[in-house]
């Protein structure tokens, strides 16, 4: 039975069997049965021996069964399900340049453009010894040159299922050829509103073929998805669900809400962080945090669902390159990201579901190296944390940072409130980009007011007043006028003087 023995008690996913006792350590890929072809692309990227799920996996792939594996990113799936899909493909292979020979054979499809750009470039480097033509679509770009791709004939095809059903309007695929289906990260597909493209896609491939899906969790829904698609599956898992690597340090600070970004600051400058993925909830938030970051002097870019497939690739780009130090990402834009060495994962926001948490930190840590995880906790986030711990198992060692306290009425554990300032702490001007950047104002006191006389003497700085008694309503009396006196002759505004 694969590892799921060590969840006493719990069900087994979709009723699927479970896969046969785990490997023995000592096996290598040329215990495995891979070709030749195979095994010298292996070798060439430098690994000798599979990990626990391609040890589980590549066999029963190479013999025909569904797979239902449980994995989360890092552990190997990618090769796991590549491997041995390249290894029943291999009988079609071709050298012939007639896209005729090259039908669409194996469709793999992923829920983000990066992770399924990390899918291609595995199939790539395993089949680079073999005739066998792979190509990955995906949106955001123009679709023509992939069509001229597909015309020429590809036997693997990595999509999105968005860009996919683009080329079904376009009618430049065809799966009628279709041997394997691979949904990879499945629970991401649920999570962006995938599941209804990927169920049109499954309508229009051949019943009679192989299926295999991989996801980090099993939700109802992802148990309903893989009824309809999976016949008589293996179950495959190799760590328990949001079990997190024994290699990652974590570690929280309490801080205030306002004084978050100067805590940040601070630690990204402290030069013990060379590099790391800052996770925040939205993408609003997202956008605002890498300029905030930038202005004060990091290093940091964005990626967002709202950035073009172009600038996402930059920011990624950048950041694998070292132009780039921080890299501020939501969950669903960070899904499917493969970076290595990450050493620091950093929550600047704590997750609402406390799954995010460990796929979140996830990407550090990888292959038995050492990483860390830090949470920025203020206040009203204490009730995150917790789930956190329930969902890990273990609690996680909170470390103050002077001049960050957290607010007064921060409690951990909950209704255990530690002895602080009554008084809340208040961020100073310079925490609040928005106001630190306008110029200082005057005093709105009457004080500041500048005394304005009239001409007349008339100072309108002071209150109004009532007239004295003494001051004439009106200027001097005019003078009676006789009756009797003769008027002064005029001259008629046209006629001129009036006739006597």
């Amino acid at each position: 039975m694969s590892e799921m023995n060590t969840l006493a008690g719990e069900e087994n996913v979709n009723s699927a069997t479970p896969a046969a006792p785990d490997a023995a350590p000592e096996i290598t890929f040329a215990d495995l049965g891979l070709a030749p072809e195979l095994l010298r692309a292996v070798t060439d990227q430098g690994y000798t021996k599979p990990t626990p799920i391609q040890a589980k996996a590549i066999p029963l792939v190479m013999a025909g069964k569904d797979i239902m594996g449980g994995a989360q990113t890092g552990t190997g799936k990618t090769a796991a399900f590549t491997l041995p899909i390249l290894q029943r493909l291999l009988p079609h292979a071709s050298s012939s340049p007639s896209p005729a020979k090259h039908p669409v054979r194996a469709l793999i499809l992923a829920p983000t453009r990066e992770l399924a750009l990390q899918v291609f470039e595995s199939v790539k480097g395993y089949s680079k010894h073999t005739p066998l033509r792979a190509m990955c679509a995906f949106g955001g770009v123009d679709i023509r040159p992939q069509i001229e791709e597909l015309r020429k004939g590809v036997e693997i095809l990595v999509a999105t299922p968005g860009r996919l059903l683009d080329h079904v309007e376009q009618k430049s695929v065809s799966f009628a050829a279709v041997q394997a289906l691979v949904l990879d990260e499945a629970d991401r597909m649920l999570d962006m509103g995938f599941i209804p493209d990927v169920t049109r896609i499954l309508k229009m491939l051949p019943k009679e073929r192989q299926s295999l899906l991989f996801s980090a969790t099993f939700s109802e829904e992802i148990k309903r998805l893989a009824d309809s698609m999976l016949k008589s599956p293996v179950l495959v898992e190799v760590a328990r669900r949001n079990q997190v690597s024994e290699t990652i340090t974590h570690r929280v600070h309490p801080v205030s809400e306002f004084s978050k970004r100067s805590l940040l600051t601070k630690l990204l400058k402290s030069g013990e962080i060379t590099q790391a993925i800052v996770f925040v909830r939205t993408k609003q938030g997202c956008s605002r945090l890498a300029r905030e970051l930038q202005r004060s002097g990091v290093q940091a870019d964005a990626i967002h669902g709202d950035k073009s497939q172009l600038d996402r690739i930059k920011a990624l780009d950048a950041f694998k390159g070292g132009a780039t130090h921080v890299l501020v990402a939501t969950d669903v834009a960070a899904r499917g990201l493969d970076i290595d060495d990450l050493p620091y994962v950093i929550n600047y926001e704590l997750p609402h579901v406390p799954e995010d948490y460990v796929h979140r930190i996830g990407r550090t840590g990888r292959a038995g190296k050492q990483g860390n995880a830090i949470s920025l906790v203020c206040a009203r986030e204490v009730g995150y944390l917790v789930e956190i711990e329930k969902l890990v198992k273990r609690p996680i060692e909170q470390v103050d940072v002077a001049g960050f306290e957290p607010e007064a009425e921060y409690e951990y554990p909950p209704g255990n409130k530690k002895k602080r300032s009554s008084a809340p702490v208040k961020a100073p001007v310079a925490q609040r980009p928005e106001r630190s950047e306008r110029s200082e104002r005057p005093a709105r006191g009457r004080e500041s007011r500048k005394s304005t006389i009239a001409a007349d003497g008339f100072d309108f700085s002071k209150p109004y007043e009532e007239p004295r008694a003494d001051v004439p309503d009106s200027p001097q009396a005019l003078p009676k006028v006789d009756p009797h006196k003769p008027k002064r002759v005029v001259a008629a505004l046209l006629g001129g003087l009036g006739r006597k």
